[in-house]
C-alpha cells in the first residue's frame, strides 16, 4: 500500500489520481521543495523484468530531459526498494479524453489548436531523438486554462521497445495505434503523426476512426480500411482541415507528412484561413467584388414654364439613353479589368510566375523576393506571440501557386505580440483572479497551493510575474493559492495502559492516523496493551499525523493461525490481492497476486502474540481482523 508512504524520505503519497495497464499515478507532496508533484509508479509485475526496468529508467531520463511548454515536466526519475517512480509536474484539470466525450466534436478552430499544440510538443521530443508512441487524448491533459499538456513520455517507449504484448494483453491504446504499431513492426516519429492524426479525427468528429470487437479487429482495420472521410460526419470540417487528418493517417508512412514541423506548418496554415474570415472568403471568389457608383438617370425632357415637355427634350431621349447605358457599360469593363489585373495580374501576359514561399521571412526580404519575381505587394499587419514582429505569418496566394506575372500577393507580418500590463490578483479569491486575468488578455498558468495564516482559504497570495510588469497578451501567469491556516495543531492524549484494539476509534475522532506497531516484552503491561507511543504523550502534532506504538508482547510465543476467504469483487479485469501479517516479528507480505473478478482466494495466515491480518485488493484496504 502506497498511501502515506514516503518515497527516499522526501515525496509522501497522498492519494491516488489515475493509473493505466503499466503504471499508477498518485498525488504527492515533496517535502523539500513544499510543493504538489504527481507520481507515476510502475506496477509491480513488471518490476522483475530487468531488461524492462533499465528501458524504463533510461527512456524516463531521457524524457526527463525535455523542456516545453507544451509537455508535462518531469522532475526526477528513482526507486525506493522494489518501487520505480518517476516524478512529474500536478496538473489541475482534466484529460483530453474527458474534454471530447463531454463537448464533441469539438469547434473546428479549437481542434486545430490543440492538434498545433501536440504537434509542437512531439516536435520538440522528436529534435531529442524521442518518440512518443502511445498519442491518445488519455494522454493529453488540459490545464484549467486551457493549456495543452503532452504526458507519458518514456513509459511508452519502453514497453513499445520491449514488446507488443505482456501477458497476451496488447500495451497501449489500439485505437490510436499506427498500422507500423499494429503489425508490431519498428515505430519512428512518422507512428506519432499517424496517432496525432487520430486525435484530430476524433475531436472534429467525435468517434475513433476503427471500430471493433476485439483489439485484434481493429488493429487490422488500421493496417486494412481507409477511414471514413471527417466531413461526412461532420460538414463543418474545411477541406484543409480534412486533408491534414487525412495525410497524418495515411497508411504508408511515406505517404505521410516528412516531419511533424511540416505537419505543423499546414496546422498553422489551417489556424491562419480559419482565423481570417476575409482572407478565406477572397480566396473563394476569382476577383475582389467591385462596388460601382450610383448612376442618375437624366430627366428625359425639359419642361417648358407652362409645365408642358419641349418637343427637342422628347426629341433627344433615345440618343441621351444609349449614351447612358455605354457609359455603364464602360465603367463595367474598367471596373471588371482593374479586378482582373489586382486578383491576375496581367492576365493577358502568356508569362507565368510561381509564387515563391516568403513564410516566416522578415518583411524586407519577403517584399523583394517577390518583386523579383515580378510580383507586387500589399502587406497587412497582426499581433502573433508566436512569430517575431516584422516576420511573414502567412501570405496569398499561397507557395507554389502558379500566377500571371504582376500578380498581387498579399503578406500578413507579425506586429510581435500584444503588450498589456500584468493586473494586482493578490488577496481576490481564485475565481475573480482567474476573470481579471482573462479580461486582460492573459491565461492562468501553473496554480501551487500553500497553507497561509494570514489569507483566506481559495485567494491568491502570490503571482508571477508581478504587477506592474508587462508582458505579451496570452501570457501565462502562475498564482499560489491559500489553503487556509493549515492542519489543527492537537495534544496528544497519553495512550499507554490501553488495549490496542480500542484506539482506532479514538484516533479517528481526534483526525490521527495509526502508525507502525512494535511488540516488546513487558513485565508491566498485559498483551496487547499500549506501553509505549511516538510522539510522546502530551506533544503537540497536526491534524493528520500518524502516531506509531509499542505493544505488549505475548512472552508466551504461541503461535495463532487463522484461514482468510477472499472473494475478488467486480472491476478492472486483472486486480492485485495481497494479504498482509503484522505481530511479534513486525509486519509482512505473506501473499500477493493477480486475479480475475469472481475468484474465491483462500489462505491460512499465522502470527504470534497480538496478530492483525490486512486485505489489500489494488492497494485499497478492504479487510482487516485481529487474531
Amino acid at each position: 500500500m502506497l498511501i502515506n508512504r514516503t518515497l527516499d524520505d522526501r515525496y509522501t503519497i497522498l492519494e491516488h489520481i489515475g493509473g493505466g495497464g503499466m503504471a499508477d499515478v498518485y498525488r504527492a507532496h515533496d517535502e523539500l521543495l513544499d510543493r504538489s508533484v504527481a507520481v507515476k509508479v510502475l506496477r509491480s509485475q513488471f518490476t522483475n523484468d530487468e531488461e524492462f526496468v533499465t528501458r524504463f529508467r533510461r527512456e524516463a531520463q531521457a524524457a526527463a530531459r525535455l523542456s516545453h511548454p507544451n509537455i508535462v515536466n518531469i522532475y526526477d526519475v528513482g526507486h525506493d526498494e522494489d518501487t520505480y517512480y518517476i516524478i512529474m509536474e500536478y496538473i489541475s484539470g482534466e484529460t483530453l479524453k474527458d474534454k471530447i466525450q463531454r463537448d464533441a466534436p469539438l469547434k473546428v478552430e479549437l481542434a486545430v489548436r490543440v492538434a498545433l499544440e501536440i504537434a509542437e510538443a512531439l516536435e520538440h521530443a522528436h529534435q531529442n531523438n524521442l518518440v512518443h508512441c502511445d498519442i491518445k487524448p488519455h494522454n493529453i491533459l488540459v490545464t484549467r486554462a486551457g493549456r495543452i499538456k503532452v504526458t507519458d513520455f518514456g513509459i511508452a517507449r519502453a514497453v513499445t521497445s520491449a514488446t507488443m504484448t505482456h501477458s497476451g494483453t496488447i500495451v497501449g491504446s489500439v485505437h490510436y495505434f499506427s498500422p507500423e504499431q499494429a503489425k508490431g513492426a519498428a515505430v519512428d516519429a512518422k507512428s506519432d503523426i499517424y496517432s496525432l492524426g487520430v486525435v484530430l479525427y476524433e475531436m472534429l468528429t467525435g468517434t475513433v476512426p476503427f471500430n471493433g470487437e476485439t483489439p485484434i479487429s481493429i488493429a487490422l482495420k488500421h493496417i486494412q480500411e481507409e477511414p471514413r472521410p471527417p466531413r461526412e460526419m461532420n460538414p463543418n470540417i474545411p477541406p484543409l482541415v480534412e486533408a491534414i487528418v487525412l495525410k497524418a493517417m495515411a497508411k504508408n508512412a511515406g505517404d505521410r507528412f516528412s516531419d511533424i514541423t511540416e505537419m505543423i506548418t499546414d496546422l498553422k496554415l489551417a489556424q491562419n484561413c480559419l482565423r481570417d474570415d476575409s482572407t478565406r472568403r477572397m480566396s473563394k471568389e476569382d476577383f475582389p467584388t467591385q462596388v460601382l457608383p450610383a448612376v442618375t438617370p437624366p430627366l428625359d425632357g425639359l419642361a417648358d414654364k407652362h409645365g408642358e415637355a419641349t418637343a427637342h427634350g422628347n426629341k433627344n431621349k433615345p440618343k441621351r439613353s444609349k449614351a447612358w447605358l455605354w457609359i455603364l457599360l464602360l465603367i463595367l469593363l474598367l471596373g471588371f479589368l482593374t479586378g482582373m489585373f489586382l486578383a491576375y495580374g496581367k492576365f493577358w501576359s502568356p508569362n507565368d510566375v510561381t509564387v515563391p514561399n516568403v513564410v516566416g521571412k522578415q518583411v524586407d526580404i519577403a517584399r523583394n523576393i517577390l518583386l523579383n519575381s515580378n510580383l507586387r505587394v500589399t502587406v497587412s499587419d497582426a499581433f502573433n506571440d508566436k512569430v517575431p514582429a516584422g516576420y511573414v505569418i502567412s501570405q496569398l496566394p499561397e507557395p507554389g501557386s502558379v500566377v500571371k506575372e504582376q500578380r498581387m500577393i498579399t503578406l500578413i507580418v507579425s506586429k510581435g505580440g500584444e503588450i498589456t500590463v500584468v493586473p494586482d490578483v493578490r488577496g481576490m479569491n481564485r475565481r475573480d483572479a482567474e476573470l481579471q486575468l482573462r479580461n486582460a488578455g492573459l491565461v492562468l498558468g501553473r496554480v501551487d497551493e500553500q497553507f497561509s495564516p494570514d489569507a483566506p482559504a481559495d485567494t491568491v497570495v502570490n503571482q508571477n510575474p508581478r504587477p506592474p510588469a508587462q508582458v505579451n497578451k496570452g501570457a501565462a501567469i502562475d498564482l499560489v493559492i491559500s489553503k487556509g491556516a493549515g492542519p489543527r495543531k492537537i495534544v496528544l492524549p497519553d495512550f499507554r495502559g490501553t488495549p490496542l484494539n480500542t484506539v482506532n476509534s479514538q484516533l479517528e475522532s481526534l483526525k490521527l492516523k495509526m502508525g507502525t506497531i512494535t511488540e516488546a516484552a513487558s513485565d508491566k503491561y498485559p498483551p496487547g496493551t499500549i506501553t509505549g507511543q511516538n510522539p510522546a504523550p502530551a506533544a503537540e502534532v497536526t491534524e493528520g499525523a500518524a502516531i506509531d506504538f509499542t505493544v505488549a508482547k505475548n512472552v508466551s510465543g504461541t503461535t495463532k493461525r487463522a484461514v482468510v476467504q477472499i472473494a475478488v469483487p467486480a472491476g478492472p479485469p486483472n486486480q492485485t490481492i495481497q494479504i498482509v501479517v503484522t505481530d511479534s516479528n513486525g509486519r509482512r507480505v505473506i501473499y500477493e497476486g493477480t486475479h480475475k473478478p469472481g475468484e474465491k482466494i483462500e489462505k491460512t495466515v499465522e502470527g504470534t502474540g497480538q496478530v492483525r491480518v490486512q486485505v489489500y485488493i489494488n492497494g485499497v484496504l478492504i479487510q482487516e481482523q485481529t487474531l
